[in-house]
């Protein structure tokens, strides 16, 4: 019986330390001497532009003026912005949000409604950074009570994403180079190239010394970066 046992779990360890072995299945084909290598690259270039997200959330005693409010907010906002010489297809207003606003009353444990709310968002792509101070004033002049964010962006992205590539690329080459060279091998061509594009470029921030104090200055320090990467794997000769 405890041989039995010890059998079976003996042949359950083996079983699963196979699996264990077998996660990744191109691996156990690599039967060949080789070298395998991430090119990384990080690229990070000044802003000049900005997509900016604000809302106008308006409370009345009914829906009709709760409405009011949040369409007069964005019609003068977005007149503004024409004044400002913004282009229309560089703003997208979004739809009305209007729902019931309630008020606990912990003596009935119940929600009271005690009026309406009514919100829409105006999204703003930016192309002159040195416009964004002023744009934000005017939004909170013209009835913009919520800014949501600021997404500094570049307009040579496209530039950017294929440059970090390259660099990543040049990375791997460079690191599987100096690999071989060091193990006193040589390379014999790529046999497997892993990649997968990363994404949106980051936008970062990088705040001015408070000492400097210009405030519209400031949004100009506005920086973007985009990283990539890329696998390799190498023969050796």
């Amino acid at each position: 019986m405890k041989k039995t046992l010890i059998a079976t779990l003996f042949g359950s360890l083996v079983f699963t330390g196979s699996l264990l072995a077998l996660p990744n299945a191109a691996a156990a084909e690599l039967n060949f001497p080789h070298i395998e290598t991430v090119g990384t690259s990080e690229l990070v270039v000044k802003a000049d532009m900005a997509e900016l997200t604000v809302e106008v959330v308006t409370k009345a005693d009914n829906p009709a003026k709760a409405k009011a409010g949040s369409d007069k907010a964005v019609s003068d906002f977005l007149a503004r912005l024409a004044k400002a010489g913004i282009a229309r297809e560089d703003v997208q207003s979004a739809n009305l949000n209007l729902r019931p606003d309630y008020l606990y009353d912990p003596e009935t444990r119940t929600n009271k409604e005690i009026g309406y709310l009514a919100s829409r968002q105006v999204v703003v792509t930016l192309r002159a950074l040195d416009k964004l101070n002023d744009l934000l004033d005017s939004a909170l002049q013209q009835g913009i009570n919520r800014i949501h964010q600021i997404n500094f962006k570049s307009s040579k992205e496209a530039e950017m994403i294929e440059q970090a590539r390259l660099m990543a690329i040049k990375d791997a080459k460079q690191k599987a180079a100096a690999l071989a060279e060091g193990f006193g091998e040589r390379l014999d061509g790529v046999w497997e190239i892993r990649y997968q594009a990363q994404g949106a470029v980051r936008p970062m921030v990088y705040k001015m010394s408070a000492a400097r104090g210009d405030v519209a200055e400031s949004y100009q320090e506005a920086q973007t970066s985009i990283s990539d990467r890329v696998e390799v794997i190498y023969r050796l000769k």
